[in-house]
């Protein structure tokens, strides 16, 4: 290797994830030493034209999380962060900044509790989702530690959306939320046309900072503020959603249709003849899965899941293929979908229409009497639904099922009768064995015929919601055992278990509320107590509580099981029109059909499986955002309207309430609650007034009007009327007298989490 000539190089990398791959291989090799990404062009020998790409795909790898960079971007492994913390005062990570202006250090690989404090005037200009390199400080008595921040690694956005608000010459854009808390100087607004009030885009050249402004650009005019789209329009830029497909890539999809004009189906099973059916909302566009079921004679069920097969359509390495990972996901906006795939494939090629045949991967779950899963098989098939139905039509059918006998043939009928009694005993199977179920709200905005909103409800989980997902979460599971079997690393859906501490608190906190439980390490103790305040007002506090004590789940090839429904491998195989990890799985099950190994490098599948949870993560934060921007909207030109809600939230500076039939969240800050003198009480979470002895607790039902409503901001502001049901008192461990007076400091919306109930999960 010494005497090879100076000039000789490798071959070029073909593809971006050719590229990602050699340098994963290069990283994460047990002989490597950490080396700039000048020194490792030379190591993988790369042309001089390679070498500008290869700085891309490592601030790519870096930002996915898949490596990381030390001090002066020196390029280390993820493996070795906890290492290098023990041995050195510097570290990686992601900050998140507080609206005080203080913030928070993630590092690299790590988890929540691993969070370091960075105080105001040691953020430098670091923004939300910057990379950073930090200073670690002494640790405090609680284990926890404090540093500073000394280096911006790598900026999570440049691009920003807010109002342009202009006092004389100069012109200042407020970025919307609460990522800034000042106005953003930026230069001349008229050479895009921008005027004051406008929805606009900005790029930063200089970021704001404790000692300066900060500097941008206007880039874009979204529109008037306030005008009809335009709020859909600010939340697509602000988290760079894409939106057109490239044109090449809708070229594929278009000879991906011409192809299947004349379809080869000979190395398919053909299931046409095999009764099926799909359940979906009623306003679905794509049908990914459909459901067959027989009786064994052996007295077993046999349940057929089939699969829309998108890797027929999307070929490994093509446009389409490498678009779709990097979507990675549909994203359900309240108005609009931006789908994963291009609609010629996912509403039409791929889509499991009725009557007409469409290719599958079908697997096969027999269960014997009593619902235990005995054997699970797997095959690519073509179907033909017979029927498609929605959850009203089936919550209909199983509420009066002799008014349906006249209007399904007797196969459809019959196989819906027993889908229901099938998915029912799963089910109970799965509470049974510990499977958590949390109770939280999912907002379906209504609308009128110009698109504005005219009102919103919660989404009822019924009967028909369960009967499907219980099915897929069984082939989920199924599939990812058969893939495990085979000794193959798998990119799985894994939900960490929470951390002993969290669920210290947790209990701590339901026994606050006046609810007996033992200890929440038990998980069956958890599902306990969520199934016994499922009725009750502080029901959404407690689901809250738990979500807030667990982990978030996410896609990695780690085997660390899914702790919510308790089950050890679990991996995504139902959804591969919105979600790309399925249609790897897909293609694994592709290649042991063909009895090829399928491609299992774990390395690969470990930014993967981080580039798809940042994308859902981004998707999930991008449809709570705007759903809440509407809501806003709708709710701004009804100040002074009232309406029952439930305490959600108590803390020092107010309480945060939740309306019962109109799902919105906001602040009733303790200055309004009257002329008292208000403590808090945090064991018991209570606001307490000395003077008029008033109390408002966690879980009580009140009556509240809009106050406030500020859309820039995102936040709403209600004041209380009154009291309408007080929650259950249990015994305060600790006084009220000595509580301060509420301070004004974290005025406006909450950022805990809402939850969304995932399809499928």
């Amino acid at each position: 290797m010494e005497e090879m000539h100076k000039e000789e190089v490798t071959e070029p990398a073909q593809t971006t994830d050719d590229l990602e791959q050699l340098v994963l291989q290069l990283v994460n090799s047990p002989n490597y030493h950490p080396a700039k990404p000048k020194v490792i062009a030379k190591k993988l020998k790369l042309a001089t034209p390679e070498r500008s790409r290869l700085r891309r795909t490592i601030k790519d790898l870096v930002r996915q999380g898949a490596i990381r960079f030390g001090a002066k971007h020196i390029v280390y492994p993820i493996h070795s962060a906890s290492q290098e913390r023990a041995n050195s005062n510097e570290l990686t990570g992601v900050f998140q900044r507080a609206l005080a202006g203080y913030g928070f250090v993630r590092p690299a690989g790590g988890k929540r509790s691993d969070d370091i404090f960075i105080p105001l005037h040691k953020t430098l200009d670091a923004a939300n989702g910057d990379r950073v390199r930090i200073e670690l400080g002494r640790k405090q008595r609680d284990g926890k530690r404090s540093g500073a921040i000394v280096e911006i690694v790598d900026r999570g956005s440049r691009q920003f959306v807010g109002v342009i608000m202009s006092e004389g010459q100069n012109h200042f854009v407020q970025v919307d939320g609460t990522a800034f808390s000042e106005p953003i100087p930026v230069g001349d607004a008229g050479a895009k046309g921008a005027r004051s009030g406008d929805k606009v885009v900005v790029e930063l050249a200089v970021y704001p900072s404790a000692r300066a402004p900060g500097e941008g650009v206007i880039t874009e005019v979204l529109g008037k503020r306030g005008a009809p789209g335009v709020d859909t329009m600010s939340v697509i830029r602000e988290y760079e959603l894409p939106e057109v497909f490239p044109e090449a890539v809708l070229e594929e999809a278009r000879e991906q249709a011409r192809l299947f004009e004349d379809p080869d189906f000979s190395d398919r099973r053909d299931l046409t003849e095999l009764p099926t059916l799909t359940i979906d909302p009623v306003d679905a566009r794509d049908f990914d899965d459909a459901i067959s079921l027989e009786r064994l004679e052996n007295g077993h069920w046999r349940l057929g899941v089939h699969i829309a097969d998108v890797s027929h359509f999307v070929r490994r390495g093509t446009q389409l293929d490498r678009e779709a990972r990097d979507r990675a996901t549909s994203v359900y906006l309240p108005d609009r979908v931006i789908p994963m795939l291009p609609e010629l494939i996912s509403n039409h090629l791929a889509s499991l229409q009725p009557d007409r045949i469409r290719c599958a991967k079908s697997a096969f779950l027999e269960y014997d009497e009593s619902g235990v899963r005995v054997d699970t098989q797997y095959c690519s098939s073509i179907i033909r639904s017979d029927r498609r139905f929605t959850y009203e039509e089936v919550d209909q059918f199983l509420g009066d099922r002799k008014a349906w006998r006249d209007k399904l043939s007797p196969a459809v009928f019959e196989l819906l009768e027993r889908m229901f009694e099938l998915a029912m005993k799963l089910r109970r199977r799965r509470m049974d064995n510990g499977s958590i179920e949390l109770t939280l709200p999912e907002i379906k905005l209504e609308f009128d015929g110009q698109g504005e909103v005219k009102g919103a409800h919660q989404v009822e989980h019924t009967e028909s919601h369960q009967i499907i997902e219980e099915f897929m979460l069984a082939a989920n599971e199924a599939v990812a055992e058969l893939l495990t079997e085979r000794e193959l690393n798998v990119l799985r859906r894994v939900h960490e278990s929470p951390e002993p501490r969290k669920l210290r608190q947790l209990t701590k906190f339901v026994k606050e509320l006046g609810i007996q439980c033992e200890s929440l390490e038990s998980r069956h103790e958890i599902r306990r107590v969520v199934a016994e305040v499922a009725t009750r007002p502080e029901r959404y506090a407690v689901n809250y509580a738990v979500l807030r004590s667990m982990q978030k789940a996410c896609y990695s090839p780690a085997e660390e099981g899914h702790y919510a429904l308790n089950i050890k491998n679990y991996a995504h195989f139902t959804s591969p029109i919105r979600r790309y990890p399925d249609l790897i799985i897909h293609r694994m099950l592709a290649d042991l059909e063909r009895d090829v190994r399928p491609d299992d490098n774990i390395d690969k599948l470990r930014v993967d499986g981080d580039h798809c949870s940042q994308r859902e993560q981004r998707a999930e934060s991008a449809e709570r955002d705007l759903t809440r921007i509407k809501l806003l909207g709708f709710l701004s030109k009804r100040i002074g309207k009232s309406f029952e809600a439930v305490i959600t939230g108590v803390e020092e500076y107010g309480l945060f309430v939740q309306g019962l039939k109109l799902p919105a969240e906001g602040l009733i800050h303790v200055d309004t609650l009257g002329d008292d003198d208000f403590s808090f009480d945090r064991q018991t979470h209570t606001l307490s007034g000395r003077r008029k002895n008033s109390q408002y607790r966690l879980g009580d039902v009140v009556k509240v009007e809009v106050a406030r409503v500020d859309l820039d901001r995102r936040e709403l502001d209600f004041r209380m009327i009154g009291t309408i049901k007080s929650a259950p008192r249990g015994a305060s461990k600790s006084s009220s007298r000595g509580g301060r007076r509420g301070k004004q400091e974290s005025r406006g919306s909450s950022n805990r989490p809402r939850g969304k109930k995932k399809k499928h999960r």
